[in-house]
């Protein structure tokens, strides 16, 4: 049974969400959502397991998954750092603010820093277009970025 692998936190939560729907299938992003919460990510197992628990095929969670940006199919850091790339932000240097993070934390996009403290990942429109350019680090929307700002926010 795969929900062995969903710890009893992740499995009381899920069932919590539940609750609250005549389907449980209506619950995957939130499921998947608590998952990330406790783990950073959503490894192959526990979809797996998540999908047993909301009586789905894997295949099908898998499509919610990765159709969802903000769910992480693989290892990030400790704090994801999402820059926006929409037109808005890449005329005004969004593309600048990615590659200085890269740059300054040694990654490529999607790649987890050395300290495992950091990801940085594109995304797309983060609704502060007359701040551009803006980035979500954790929670926290910075904006106006400027090569100073991507400084202070690595701490440096």
């Amino acid at each position: 049974m795969n929900k062995l692998i969903l710890s009893p936190e992740e499995i009381q939560e899920i069932n919590a969400e539940i609750s609250h729907y005549p389907d449980k299938a209506a619950v995957a992003i939130e499921a998947l959502k608590i998952v990330q919460k406790h783990r950073r990510w959503v490894s192959d197992e526990c979809l797996v397991a998540v999908a047993e628990l909301l009586d789905m095929q894997p295949a099908q969670l898998e499509g919610v998954a990765t159709f969802y940006n903000l769910i992480y199919r693989q290892p990030v850091g400790k704090t994801v750092i999402h820059y926006c790339n929409s037109v808005t932000c890449w005329m005004l240097g969004g593309d600048r603010v990615g590659e200085l993070l890269c740059r300054h934390l040694n990654v490529g996009l999607g790649e987890m820093s050395a300290d495992g403290e950091y990801t940085v990942l594109p995304i797309v429109c983060l609704g502060a277009c007359d701040h551009a350019p803006v980035a979500m680090v954790g929670d926290e929307l910075r904006l106006d970025l400027t090569e100073d700002a991507v400084n202070e926010i690595l701490g440096r």
